[in-house]
């Protein structure tokens, strides 16, 4: 008991010691990507240029560290009783460049990042937005043709951060030291809000380093990291080496779509019945077992379990039927494929991954569910030509529409369904809650049909934060913005 008593009371004195430093020290953030990405710009932005343009180009509204949305660019709003219009009132203040923020400035802000968007998922999730006005000399008004319930959740995403000039609003000035992110909480002042006393004594500087996988978890190992951002499935398995003394790991309770969307559609895979073949044969809890991932939920539905307008018509697919069953219909269909094509080679089938010890592992387990029907499974680089191709996103917001927007052929993801784009499109724009439920349901029934998409199951996010960090949260959006991290604790 005594020994005990003695460790105990070293590690505090360790804790205590180190948070004191924690304090006064700038905070080091490492996230998993390439060196030079959190400079990226662009419509597809990578997780540490997402991560860079949140700190230093606002929104009309933003995210805290627990996903909930906060007052940006505007501090107030209203939301009309038939929801088809959300009024904004834009709080005092100027942009980066020192311009007066107002309304006409704002609104062509929003409509020229809107219009930057075209051809991604988010620009498909603001379809709904009718007309964008202004009201007063700092109000605004979004109209829209349908209810848009997560309007907000949208408007928050950082890649709908507005700039004039080339210039942003904060609350964050980015200067770059090489490939390392050197930002600084900017003085309320400068943003034309009104003075805080003791302001620097309120914030410190953070760093933010973009490092592969290896490196970032090295790097935090050795204590020159408090936060590691950016964990994906592909690299969950260099958590295991973090001690205890350096941090924790923290899963996000996200939901989204972790699986292989068919980007093949040629030989086997020109046929609906023989993609949902290889949907059949996957056992996705033994795919998942390896990593030890508590209450993980496997899936073969497109739509996440207990999304808010889920209509509850589509079920998980092949109701009754045990694994071995199903692997037995697969690989007969297999079979008769394979008997229509006299002198064909076998079926191979190229499977595109990100690399990382975790990869391995799926493509493994993959591998072997394949074989057991009949086909054989190549591994492919993820810039490289395949067939099935993982795609792993976790959701901005919990609807149906988010599911059925990532899979719409203007997306890009692979093989699709111009009838369920057709269908859903026809869902945004519906007014009434039961028609609009009755068509979000029709939609995902099509897009099941077509098979282009093979679930697994809910996506894997992960970080890892010092015991003594403040300032961050796991959450449901995989949301970390930087800002409430550079806030010095107590």
């Amino acid at each position: 008991m005594r020994k005990a008593l003695q460790i105990t009371a070293l590690l505090t004195a360790l804790l205590l010691a180190a948070c004191g430093s924690y304090k006064n020290a700038a905070v080091n953030v490492v996230t998993i990507g390439e060196p030079a990405t959190p400079f990226e710009q662009g419509a597809r932005l990578s997780l540490p240029a997402r991560l860079v343009r949140g700190a230093t180009v606002e929104g009309l509204v933003g995210f805290d560290e627990q996903g909930r949305i906060v007052p940006a660019l505007a501090d107030r709003w209203i939301v009309t009783d038939d929801g088809l219009s959300y009024i904004f009132r834009l709080r005092d203040g100027t942009w980066g460049n020192g311009s007066p923020l107002t309304a006409p400035a704002l609104r062509n802000a929003l409509r020229e990042t809107i219009a930057s968007l075209r051809g991604t998922p988010l620009a498909l999730d603001l379809g709904g937005i009718d007309e964008i006005r202004v009201m007063a000399g700092r109000v605004i008004e979004i109209r829209l043709a349908s209810p848009m319930p997560n309007l907000l959740q949208l408007l928050a995403q950082p890649e709908l951060g507005l700039s004039w000039q080339g210039q942003g609003a904060g609350p964050m000035r980015l200067h770059r030291e090489g490939d390392t992110a050197l930002l600084t909480a900017m003085p309320p002042e400068s943003r034309g809000l009104p003075a805080i006393e003791g302001w620097s004594r309120k914030v410190r500087p953070l760093r933010l380093a973009a490092l592969p996988a290896g490196e970032a978890v090295a790097r935090f190992n050795r204590g020159e990291a408090d936060v590691l951002l950016g964990g994906r499935i592909e690299d969950f398995p260099l958590a295991r080496s973090v001690g205890l003394i350096r941090g924790t790991i923290q899963l996000d309770p996200v939901t989204g779509l972790f699986g292989l969307a068919v980007t093949g559609n040629t030989g086997f895979l020109a046929a609906p019945e023989n993609r949902e073949a290889l949907a059949m044969a996957i056992d996705r809890d033994a795919l998942m077992e390896p990593f030890g991932v508590g209450g993980w939920t496997a899936t073969n539905r497109l739509v996440a379990f207990g999304v808010e307008d889920d209509p509850g018509a589509v079920g998980e697919r092949w109701a009754g039927m045990s694994i071995e069953e199903r692997r037995t219909q697969a690989a007969a269909r297999v079979s008769r494929w394979r008997q229509t094509q006299p002198g064909a080679p076998g079926v191979r089938l190229r499977i595109a991954l990100p690399r990382g010890p975790g990869s391995d592992m799926v493509f493994d387990r993959l591998q072997a569910d394949f074989k057991l029907i009949g086909i054989e499974a190549q591994r492919a680089g993820p810039n490289d030509e395949a067939d099935l191709r993982l795609l792993d996103v976790v959701a901005r917001y919990p609807r149906v529409g988010w599911f059925l927007n990532q899979l719409n052929c203007k997306a890009g993801r692979g093989l699709c369904s111009d009838d369920a784009d057709r269908i859903a499109a026809r869902a945004q724009h519906t007014a009434d809650p039961a028609a609009r439920s009755d068509l979000l349901a029709d939609a995902e029934a099509t897009l099941t049909r077509a098979n282009v998409f093979i679930p697994f199951g809910t996506p894997i996010r992960w970080s890892l934060v010092r015991g003594d960090v403040t300032g961050f949260a796991p959450n449901r959006w995989n949301i970390h913005p930087l800002m409430p991290l550079a806030l010095r604790p107590g």
